[in-house]
């Protein structure tokens, strides 16, 4: 099944719609599908823009696959190169184009992580962001604790990775880790123009104001290997597989359970 549908417009604007029913649970095949795309995209010369977003308005992306966390072995060497999920991040945070994420409904773990890894992220009233890493018993390992400071600051970071919780739109806007909340009938339009509009510029401007804007990024992939380590370390503790095996039992990954992932984190 593919997960990401990919189209082209003729102004340049790369439109991906991510799909995997019932919750959009990023699985490995998704992962593997979206570091596809972000490689391919990153030396499209006809794409100009990409834009993400969801065929889903429930769902961005729920979160990664706990079951498929289970299978990760716990005796892995601390690493020297980024993985495959911070690659994939790090292709939509610096292709020479900019990225555009638009959220409709919830989006936690690894989706969050994708999406605060682009340019610009533009949500709808009802978005919900959350990193329930924690209450699980690891942490977030795809870039979360490396972009959120960036985005939100050191304290609010603190209570997203720490808490658990849902955050809701609103909240996300007030704090800097979305540009702004649209209405349901406003974000495709507005989105559909600033895209369009970036696109009619000349492409090496574009590219090279994008490279200087991030150049305040600084100790990125250095950061991003110390979140792996740090991952790959909670593995190893005896709690986090009961603890990720009960989230499963309470309804983590049903759309019931992920309905209510901010309570069912605290009831861990």
């Amino acid at each position: 099944m593919t997960h990401c549908a990919v189209s082209i417009d003729g102004r340049g604007v790369a439109m991906v719609v991510i799909e995997s029913p019932p919750i959009n649970l990023m699985t490995v095949e998704m992962l593997v599908e979206l570091f596809q795309v972000s490689e391919r995209l990153a030396v499209d010369d006809d794409a100009r823009v990409v834009v993400l977003r969801s065929a889903n308005p429930e769902w961005f992306i729920s979160h990664f696959d706990v079951e498929a966390i289970l299978e990760f072995p716990s005796d892995q060497p601390d690493p020297t190169e980024l993985n495959v999920f911070h690659q994939m991040c790090e292709a939509f945070r610096t292709m020479p184009k900019p990225t555009i994420a638009v959220v409709e409904g919830r989006v936690g773990g690894g989706g969050s992580e994708l999406v605060s890894s682009c340019d610009m992220r533009f949500a709808t009233p009802d978005a919900i962001f959350s990193q329930p890493e924690v209450a699980i018993g690891i942490l977030p390992g795809g870039g979360g604790t490396v972009r959120l400071p960036r985005l939100v600051g050191r304290g609010r970071a603190m209570e997203v990775v720490l808490g658990c919780d849902d955050i809701d739109a609103a909240t996300a806007d007030r704090w800097g880790w979305i540009n702004r909340v649209l209405p349901v009938d406003e974000i495709h339009p507005f989105v559909d123009r600033l895209a369009g509009r970036v696109a009619s510029y000349p492409a090496h401007a574009v590219a090279a104001a994008k490279e200087c804007v991030i150049r305040a990024d600084v100790g990125i992939a250095e950061q991003l290997l110390a979140e792996s380590a740090a991952f790959n370390a909670t593995l190893r503790d005896s709690e986090t597989r009961s603890r990720m095996e009960r989230f499963l039992s309470m309804g983590g990954q049903t759309a019931q359970g992920e309905r209510r992932l901010g309570d069912l984190a605290g009831e861990l």
